[in-house]
């Protein structure tokens, strides 16, 4: 119990973190192009990476890990920010944060397809409906919300998704911080490479707000979000903690309207407690 409950709080906290995320790339994406963004906010976690690594002198992965680790840096260091990035260039962060919903039931995917859980059959059931409270959102178009962006969400949460299970799985064997930030070191030469040939040509039309939301992106929903997200995930197990990530998509509207002004539904306060109903029901059963 203790277990779980410590994994629930750490998962939390992961979740409290990423949910400014999507604000914070969507500031940045102003006056960043999301490649270099991506890459640089990868290069930039990959040195608190490597700093952590050595400082604590933590042994390198072993070679049938390496895949794993691949895995986890195609969906969490590559694939999600990249593709949320692009998606940002269409829609507005409040509406890309609602498809963060559908993130759990991802997760929970992968979880049973590369992590071997096996949750009971009441655990599907309040997720797809966790999971369709969210997707409600992304079916109002008043907010001018483009096709072109919602496709590129989905495709991002389902990276995520897969990163977010492989990664909790391995972090079971070699901890929660050691493989985020081999992860991240893993891709580094090339998205160094990548950063250089993607720099803006005016640094000075580089607005202040667009280098917070790159130290946000890079230094917390990059790093420290998942020493804690990655933590929760091994001890209270992948399909149950990863229902938390159902609260994350109104942490962040909460975010998008206080700080960037963006409009947010009145619906989201009913959709908010059948998420919360649900994320309850999940855990329950997981």
């Amino acid at each position: 119990m203790m277990r779980g409950n410590a994994g629930w709080g750490s998962g939390l906290l992961g979740v409290m973190i990423f949910s400014g995320s999507l604000p914070a790339t969507r500031v940045a994406v102003v006056d960043l192009s999301p490649v270099f963004l991506t890459a640089t906010r990868a290069v930039i976690a990959a040195g608190l990476g490597a700093l952590f690594l050595a400082a604590l002198r933590q042994p390198r992965p072993a070679r049938g890990d390496l895949l794993s680790l691949a895995t986890v840096s195609l969906g969490v260091v590559v694939g999600f920010p990249l593709l949320s990035g692009l998606a940002l260039q269409h829609i507005t962060s409040a509406h890309s944060i609602v498809f963060i919903g559908l993130l759990p039931l991802a997760t929970a995917i992968f979880g049973v397809l590369r992590g071997g859980e096996r949750p009971q059959p009441a655990f599907w059931i309040f997720s797809v409906l966790g999971a369709a409270a969210v997707a409600g959102f992304a079916l109002d178009r008043s907010d001018g919300g483009a096709i072109t962006g919602d496709l590129l969400m989905v495709a991002a949460v389902l990276l995520c998704g897969l990163g977010y299970a492989e990664g909790a799985a391995l972090s079971r064997r070699i901890g929660g911080w050691q493989v985020i930030s081999w992860a991240l070191i893993l891709p580094m030469p090339l998205m160094l490479a990548i950063a250089a040939a993607t720099m803006p040509g005016n640094w000075g039309a580089v607005g202040a707000s667009a280098w917070i939301g790159l130290f946000y992106v890079s230094v917390f929903s990059m790093m420290l979000g998942f020493v804690f997200w990655y933590r929760g995930l091994a001890l209270g197990g992948i399909a149950s903690v990863g229902q938390l990530q159902l609260l994350q998509p109104f942490m962040g509207l909460v975010l998008a309207w206080s700080l960037l002004g963006e409009p947010v539904a009145w619906t989201m306060v009913a959709s908010t407690l059948v998420v919360i109903l649900c994320v309850v029901g999940a855990k329950r059963f997981a």
